[in-house]
């Protein structure tokens, strides 16, 4: 192994790394704000709702996250009258698979994060006199997230790992061009600099989601 190979290979592999963490970034940014509002439309008092949130929930929770990424890409476009309709670009449409999936999990987080605050606290913001808004905004939500935020770093690390899917629905992201090297030199290398560069974007997104929880903890 030399490193004039190394750098041979670094170079494609990085800008796989870079359509890896915008996939990354486009699905945090959007998946967490949909979570939290299918939280809100799970606990909801119109039971239509509730119950066809509670059903998307499980079926996205419940199927493999590939099949999911393969229906989008691929099933869409063969369904009768509206498949011509539906044909995706491969990038967009995964990036709509990894949302619609991960805002389920999310969903799931809040909603746990809800479970754990004491009922008491609405009773004690009642009596200072707050109206429902401000007692979700002020003392509810604050505190659910404090609770979610170490599961919800953890599931942000997985997201990272599970980009990887990209390479099932021909989008040309990190692993695929180590994969790629690989078929070309018949050498693993190009796995284990895959793996190095994997391992460095989840250290740094581990520093930065501790620092942040560490922040919570002491307000």
């Amino acid at each position: 192994m030399s490193f004039d190979y190394i750098n041979m290979v670094l170079k494609p592999m990085l800008d796989g790394t870079k359509v890896t963490l915008l996939l990354f970034l486009i699905v945090i940014i959007f998946s967490i704000p949909l979570g939290f509002l299918l939280t809100l439309a799970v606990r909801s008092r119109f039971k239509p709702l509730s119950l066809i949130v509670h059903a998307y929930i499980y079926v996205m929770r419940g199927t493999p996250l590939l099949l999911q990424l393969l229906f989008i890409v691929f099933g869409l476009p063969l369904l009768p009258v509206i498949g011509d309709y539906l044909v995706l670009d491969r990038f967009v449409a995964a990036c709509l698979g990894f949302v619609l999936n991960y805002a389920a999990y999310f969903a799931e987080i809040f909603r746990g994060g809800l479970l754990a605050i004491d009922r008491g606290q609405y009773e004690a913001a009642q009596v200072l006199g707050f109206n429902k808004w401000q007692t979700m905004t002020r003392i509810i939500l604050p505190q659910m997230f404090r609770v979610a935020l170490p599961t919800v770093a953890n599931e942000s690390i997985t997201l990272v790992k599970d980009t990887s899917l990209l390479y099932a629905v021909a989008v040309p992201e990190l692993l695929h061009y180590a994969q790629t090297a690989v078929n070309r030199d018949f050498t693993i290398v190009p796995y284990f600099v895959a793996a190095v560069i994997y391992l460095v974007i989840t250290l740094l997104l581990t520093m930065i989601l501790k620092r942040i929880e560490r922040k919570y903890q002491f307000e």
